[in-house]
């Protein structure tokens, strides 16, 4: 029944890889598009982030021009004036202008008042000689009153009898300031206001200010020639982007047409690896894992032909018996019976083995627990004298505590035991032995039979291998192979030391630290 099984589960998991195709999606669900539509969607909220941050950054670019320019006039204002009163310019301000002095600004028409008729004349003949840049206002204040500015036309702001206008007039201490305005045209204001202190009476007030709406609205022409480019930018990267994952994916398309083209007939096809990043190591290990496929089922091939081979001759001696008796006479009826029963006693005997077999590649194939090595060794060689007639011998027995399956790890030994008898004879020597160091431990069992060649060591532990005897095996061909799994699932080896004539030598090496329970 377990055979049947495997051998429909094989089967039927062949069906479904011969069976895989091509997923129909559509050009959305493609992992190129959507790579595109990541790399748009990332630069598009990189546009939409950056473009307000590189306005606002001209915007300060402009207001710190607009600054340095009303700082450049103030100094000059008070050079000339030589005025008393305090200033709003600041150490930084007038650290960047060290080389700013009177020298530079000197002018015999300029003669510093002392009254509010020569302040006003002062006032007249500065705004005369200073021109302003755009959007850049002079305006003068005397007496608490608005006298003149430059240029004269101003904004509706600076019409006279506005609350900011009455402010600046009656102003005794400087002032710097900046200001959003309601009018879009204008933009914001900056201004510096500077009030006139002469022999200590206050005569008046001067104000630079400019609205930066020009400016603004240049910095805004600015960022949307920005915003064209980038959009062409953007429309050539997409192309290259769609380019370059095309390229990039074309070895996961060259690994979904291999995955494709594996049947249960075929199953040779590799992905080409190229160049050393992630996807060549994905190709590599998808090649790796065909490679464990491939021989997993080739084995598995073998393996069901073989089971089918050995089940074959009980099944056809057991029908032959059975006609027999149907036919014998009633004294030879229980002879047959009993070759019978000697067929069907091996019949199980090979299924109890399939199943082992089976059953070596679940994680609860050991039960380990903590075994004395030495009285282990010898419930073995009791075992093993028990077994049949042979000159027995105990070589060594080895002292300590190991972490095994005690149950796998006797089948693997009385397996050996049961190799051993079957190729020597009643007057061989039978020995068997234990060995412990500080990292393994070994068991082994030695004889003085017929030894076997040594082109054979690796095929008989093989599943149904069998040597060229000169004595009869009666064995299913399953027990080295037996031997072999328990130990390697032990984390442990099986060595074979052997040449015709002179013995065998079958040695189980196993790890002394504990193994890991997974």
């Amino acid at each position: 029944m377990h055979l049947n099984l495997a051998l429909f589960t094989s089967k039927s998991n062949k069906r479904q890889i011969a069976k895989v195709s091509a997923p129909k999606r559509g050009l959305f669900w493609a992992t190129r598009t959507r790579i595109l539509v990541w790399y748009v969607l990332t630069i598009t909220i990189i546009s939409i982030v950056s473009i307000p941050i590189f306005r606002e950054l001209l915007y300060i670019r402009v207001d710190e021009r607009v600054r340095k320019d009303l700082v450049k006039r103030i100094l000059v204002f008070n050079k000339l004036i030589e005025n008393e009163a305090q200033t709003s310019l600041s150490a930084s301000d007038l650290a960047k202008h060290p080389n700013f002095g009177k020298s530079q600004v000197s002018d015999p028409r300029f003669v510093p008042p002392s009254s509010h008729k020569e302040l006003k004349d002062f006032f007249e003949l500065f705004l005369m000689e200073q021109l302003p840049e755009d959007e850049t206002f002079f305006m003068t204040f005397v007496d608490g009153k608005f006298y003149k500015s430059n240029p004269r036309g101003r904004p509706e702001i600076f019409d006279r009898d506005t609350a900011l206008m009455r402010r600046w007039a009656k102003l005794v201490k400087p002032e710097r300031g900046e200001k959003e305005l309601a009018d879009p045209k204008l933009g914001g204001l900056i201004y510096i206001t500077q009030p006139i202190k002469i022999q200590g009476e206050n005569l008046g007030v001067f104000v630079i200010a400019h609205t930066v709406g020009d400016e603004r609205q240049e910095a805004i022409e600015a960022t949307a020639v920005v915003f064209q480019v980038m959009s062409v930018v953007m429309l050539g990267a997409v192309m290259l982007a769609w380019i370059a994952s095309g390229k990039v994916l074309a070895p996961l398309r060259s690994l979904s047409t291999t995955v494709r083209s594996v049947s249960e007939s075929d199953l040779s096809q590799r992905v080409p690896v190229y160049g050393k990043d992630e996807l060549a190591d994905l190709a590599s290990t998808f090649n790796d894992m065909m490679d464990r496929l491939e021989a997993a089922f080739t084995t598995q091939r073998n393996f069901i032909n073989d089971a089918g081979q050995e089940l074959r001759t009980p099944i056809t001696i057991i029908q032959g018996y059975l006609q027999l008796i149907c036919d014998d006479k009633p004294e030879e009826v229980e002879k047959n019976v009993t070759l019978v029963f000697d067929e069907l006693d091996r019949m199980n005997l090979l299924v109890e083995d399939l199943i082992i077999l089976a059953k070596a590649e679940r994680p609860d194939f050991l039960n380990l627990e903590t075994v004395d090595v030495s009285s282990f060794s010898e419930e073995l060689f009791a075992k093993a004298q028990a077994s049949g007639e042979r000159s027995w011998r105990l070589d060594r027995v080895a002292m300590g505590d190991i972490v095994v399956d005690p149950e796998r790890l006797t089948q693997a030994f009385m397996n050996l035991i049961q190799n051993a008898i079957q190729h020597t004879k009643a007057t061989d020597t039978i020995a068997i032995g234990s060995s412990i160091t500080q990292n393994t431990v070994k068991f082994w069992v030695r004889d003085t039979g017929e030894g076997i060649d040594e082109q054979e060591h690796e095929r008989i532990f093989e599943r149904f291998a069998r040597t060229s005897s000169i004595y009869n095996s009666q064995g299913t061909g399953l027990g080295l192979s037996i031997v072999k799994i328990i130990a390697e699932a032990h984390n442990g080896k099986v060595i074979l030391h052997s040449k015709l004539g002179k013995g065998a030598n079958f040695c189980i090496v196993l790890p002394v630290k504990p193994l890991n329970s997974n």
